[in-house]
């Protein structure tokens, strides 16, 4: 870091020391194996049900309780290695505007089973408690390691669980139009979604100065690419086109490797993609861009009988009617915005523009010009791909991803604060007491 200033942190509280900077990146000491565990738990966890109903033939409960019990082991996990220890202190977590949002969402989320009209009370209860796990893990994490360790650790688990379910994805019998994993269980848009959120906490790692390797990302973007979700690879290349536009710091190797690798994965699977096409533009399922649109006016329907409050937490699930002619079961109203409305009326509406709103106002404060191109470039994808997907319980941005991003978005915004100060020469008592 340049500068003659070299305080301990950035005043009580601070989430990060200087000495861990370099040249404007940060490279997380070492590696917490319970923070990569549970980053791998949180993308791993979306084939529980596959194996429990699928593989072992046990149903779906099953595999929807190891997910909860490994949740709740890991919030107690990280409360005992939070307990005493204060490498980022809550206070200072409180003072961060997106995450202050995202407690007030999973609060809302919570007091919204008292009038939701959910299929099983119980069942919504355990997946609202799975939510709220994991932002608490999240939060006890960066309190007992920090916001660097805590939050690279996570990623890397993250990525390291995706690449995991990838290699399952590619030697599971492909669906009936080709694409990758299980209609029911484990379908193609949830390994796509995967694959691109790793893709992007990958090139996170890589601009926040931790060693590259190219196998990790070629590896996912193909899978990405041959799983065949139309809509997260539109919203994918959305969001690299953007940061190879916005990012003056990325050199001409990296933009060549962008523009040549991308078509050169697009060739391999052209025959592919033509003849998925001529499959998915012969059939009438729900599931398909012009069957949505019935799912679309349901849920808008349904989000006007209650408009101010919705109709509540895993509303939806069994009680909306089937859709097309494949009787179709909508889990979620395959937008985001109508999700949002149809679960929480108008104060949803509210509650998603303040998650997203905050978080983008906070990383336009980021000096790094990679970091902020490659944050914004994130918001974008799930813009992008909201447009025809949702998810039933959770933002398409997780939420427990929405606070590590703020977290280190903050950090990163006090310590272009403090790099600012360090060149004027402050004293570093005179810091402290800022």
């Amino acid at each position: 870091m340049t500068g003659n200033l070299a305080p301990a942190s950035l005043g009580a509280g601070s989430p990060y020391t200087v000495e861990d900077a370099v040249d404007g990146r940060v490279r997380a000491r070492g590696i917490s194996l319970l923070a990569a565990f549970a980053g791998a738990e949180f993308s791993f966890r979306t084939c529980y049900v596959l194996i429990s109903a699928r593989w072992l033939n046990f149903g779906t409960e099953p595999g929807v309780l190891v997910g909860f019990g490994i949740s709740a082991c890991l919030f107690a996990f990280s409360l005992l290695v939070a307990i005493g220890r204060s490498e980022c202190q809550i206070r200072w977590m409180l003072r961060v505007r997106s995450f202050r949002w995202v407690i007030l969402y999973v609060a809302f989320a919570g007091c919204s089973l008292l009038w939701s009209g959910a299929a099983s009370s119980a069942s919504s209860a355990l997946y609202w408690l799975s939510l709220l796990f994991d932002v608490a893990v999240v939060v006890l994490l960066c309190r007992g390691f920090g916001i660097e360790l805590a939050s690279h650790s996570l990623a890397k688990g993250f990525i390291a669980g995706t690449c995991v379910l990838a290699a399952i994805a590619w030697v599971m019998p492909p669906e009936y139009d080709l694409r990758l994993g299980d209609l029911e269980y484990f379908n193609t848009n949830q390994i796509g979604n995967l694959c691109a959120l790793s893709l992007l906490l990958y090139f996170l790692l890589m601009v926040r100065g931790e060693r590259r390797r190219l196998t990790v990302p070629l590896f996912l973007g193909l899978t990405l690419c041959r799983s065949l979700s139309k809509t997260t690879i539109i919203a994918f290349v959305a969001c690299e086109s953007y940061r190879l536009a916005k990012d003056r710091s990325m050199n001409r190797k990296q933009r060549w490797l962008l523009v040549i690798i991308a078509p050169a994965v697009c060739l391999i699977f052209l025959g592919l993609w033509e003849t998925y096409f001529a499959i998915y533009t012969v059939g009438n399922q729900a599931e398909t861009l012009t069957g949505r649109t019935g799912i679309w006016a349901w849920a808008l329907a349904a989000g006007w009988n209650h408009p101010w409050l919705g109709n509540g937490f895993d509303a939806m699930w069994k009680i909306a009617p089937p859709f097309g002619g494949d009787l179709f079961e909508a889990r979620h109203a395959e937008n985001e915005l109508l999700q949002q409305f149809f679960a929480y009326g108008i104060c949803g509406i509210v509650l998603l523009a303040g998650v997203y709103t905050s978080l983008y106002k906070q990383i336009l404060l980021i000096g790094n010009e990679s970091q902020r191109s490659l944050l914004i470039g994130v918001l974008i994808y799930v813009v992008v791909r909201g447009l025809a997907e949702a998810e039933p319980f959770d933002l398409l941005l997780p939420l427990w991803l929405v606070t590590i991003i703020a977290f280190i978005t903050r950090a990163e915004t006090g310590r272009s604060f403090s790099d600012d100060l360090g060149r004027l020469r402050i004293d570093p008592k005179t810091l402290e007491k800022i």
